[in-house]
C-alpha cells in the first residue's frame, strides 16, 4: 500500500508519502524530499514520481504481482506496468491514497 499523507508512521500496512522540510535554510538540499513508506517500512525518495515498478521494488516484491491504490473511500484501482505517480506534496493531508500489492 501506499498512503500519501502527514504522518511519517502509517496506521496500516502501506505506502505513505510526505515532503520532508528544508529546515531554515531552503537553499541547502538537506536529504531526500520525500519518505515512501511500504509496507511498514519508510525509504527516502527524492524524485517527485514513482512508478509501479519502483513501488514494488522499494516493497520488495515483484510488479508482476501488481500494485493496487487506494483512496481515502476505499476505492481501489490497480495501476498499470509502467505508470507513473505524480506525488504531490501536501496532496495527503485530504486525499491519504495508498497503494498495495495486488
Amino acid at each position: 500500500m501506499l498512503a500519501i499523507g502527514e504522518s511519517r508512521r502509517p496506521r496500516q500496512e502501506g505506502i505513505m508519502v510526505q515532503e520532508a522540510g528544508t529546515g531554515s535554510n531552503p537553499s541547502k538540499a538537506q536529504g531526500p524530499k520525500y519518505f515512501v513508506t511500504i509496507e511498514n517500512q519508510e525509504y527516502p525518495w527524492d524524485k517527485p514520481t514513482i512508478s509501479t515498478e519502483e513501488i514494488a521494488a522499494l516493497g520488495g516484491f515483484d510488479a508482476s504481482q501488481g500494485v493496487i491504490e487506494i483512496d481515502a473511500e476505499n476505492d481501489e484501482r490497480t495501476l498499470a506496468v509502467g505508470e507513473v505517480i505524480t506525488l504531490k506534496p501536501g496532496h495527503g493531508f485530504g486525499k491519504k491514497f495508498k497503494w498495495q500489492r495486488g
